[in-house]
């Protein structure tokens, strides 16, 4: 069987005020075409379809379209789950029409699917075997394997209608939140079989996972948080949302991926590589994971102007980034006027944000330095020191700092190489 895994598509989103439906609509063309193209029998985009719970209708059409091509007219299957950004009630109220395609919307935690033909009848298109509480079976035509799916919308206390735990201890509500969820899994993973391709699809946070500015916190605190050991062992591929950034969750029992967002959605997802999932997998099998990444929608930059505005009109005048969105933080000595902002912004629409960095003549003497030259602590330091105003880190800042630097650019060896982040 093979699976095409996707999430956090946060259709109606916007950029600081700036619309990217047009983005989106790339984004999904893309995928669309990878569908096709790699002969995915099994489509599952883990939760966050919308970006709030009233999306745009410009958003909710260009779901139904993709839904519509996903599922080749109830040919392939295509799973959906509800994520925190998603109105569950919303999502599936289509979903006696969306059924007789092939395409399964499921919102809340215990959801059944809705049953399609029954395998009898199954005559070419996608069937819906059966469905428990948080489980179903499908068979796809062309696909001589089955597919049990363990399916957890988003589960926050309200969705799962009852209260996990009273204490009002952090980590203790951790436990038990972690425990629920593992009671769930474990209860839906009890129609998983030999000769099943038997997958998880969830949206949820998990140990161990990456985070960035554009995720709305599940809960304050990190309280729901899910420990890896919640999943079932005989889960050979979980597919996960929530998580921005596409990676594994190592270490864990079972191969753990997040998918993250087709499009980079905040400036702490800068430089992001964007992916989609393919996973060969059959019955009792080790998963074949590879990374297909997405290449519609404009880039993310931070740029900064230690020679102040000169320097930025310089660069538009290269067209530097020129179709890319842009976080500016320009170096200077005098606040800038109303009109000089608006000179940039005109000049280049995609600048959306400037950030003005006030510097005595001192300091940008020491900003002109031959910065290349310098070891990265050193430039860390430097960092440090403006950004704190003029204190410098201790050892230990400085060995943490070089040490998460260490750890992501072993990710991305890993990503360049079409592995999952591990």
């Amino acid at each position: 069987m093979r699976i095409l895994h996707t999430s956090d598509w946060h259709l109606g989103k916007t950029l600081m005020g700036m619309d990217r439906l047009s983005e989106q609509e790339a984004f999904v063309e893309e995928i669309c075409l990878i569908a096709d193209d790699e002969k995915i029998d099994l489509v599952l985009l883990a939760g966050d379809i919308f970006d709030t719970y009233n999306p745009p209708a410009a958003a909710e059409e260009l779901f139904c379209e993709a839904m519509d091509r996903l599922s080749r007219g109830g040919s392939r299957a295509v799973v959906v789950i509800a994520g925190n950004h998603d109105n569950p009630e919303r999502l599936c109220a289509v979903s006696p029409l969306a059924v007789r395609q092939g395409v399964f919307l499921l919102g809340t935690p215990r959801d059944t699917a809705t049953q399609t033909v029954t395998s009898a009848d199954f005559s070419g298109k996608v069937c819906c075997v059966q469905a428990g509480k948080g489980c179903l079976e499908i068979a796809s035509p062309g696909c001589r394997h089955r597919a049990a799916l363990l399916t957890l919308p988003y589960p926050s206390e309200a969705r799962l209608k009852e209260v996990i735990s009273l204490d009002l201890d952090e980590a203790l509500f951790q436990k038990a939140y972690s425990e629920k969820v593992k009671e769930l899994l474990h209860l839906g993973a009890e129609a998983f079989r030999e000769d099943t391709v038997n997958l998880l699809v969830s949206h949820i946070f998990t140990m161990g996972g990456k985070e960035s500015d554009s995720e709305r916190p599940i809960q304050l605190g990190g309280a729901c948080t899910v420990y890896p050991e919640a999943f079932p062992r005989q889960v050979q591929y979980a597919a996960l949302g929530h998580l921005h950034r596409p990676q594994r969750i190592v270490p864990a029992p079972v191969p753990i991926y997040y998918a993250g967002s087709p499009l980079a959605y905040s400036f702490s997802e800068a430089n992001q590589s964007k992916a989609v999932y393919i996973v060969d997998v059959h019955p009792g099998g080790e998963p074949d994971v590879k990374a297909l990444y997405i290449n519609s929608g404009k880039p993310l930059v931070r740029m900064t102007a230690m020679g102040g505005i000169s320097e930025v009109h310089r660069w538009i005048e290269e067209g530097k980034h020129k179709d890319a969105w842009v976080e500016l933080e320009v170096y200077l000595k005098e606040i800038m006027l109303p009109q000089e902002i608006a000179a940039i912004k005109k000049a280049h629409p995609g600048i959306i944000t400037i950030k003005p960095v006030f510097i005595s003549s001192d300091q940008k003497q020491e900003a002109s330095l031959h910065r290349s030259s310098l070891p990265i602590d050193e430039l860390f330091k430097q960092f440090y020191k403006q950004r704190s105003g003029g204190a410098l880190p201790d050892e230990e800042t400085v060995r943490l700092f070089l040490e998460l630097l260490n750890e992501d650019a072993h990710e991305g060896t890993s990503d360049e190489q079409g592995e999952a982040a591990s």
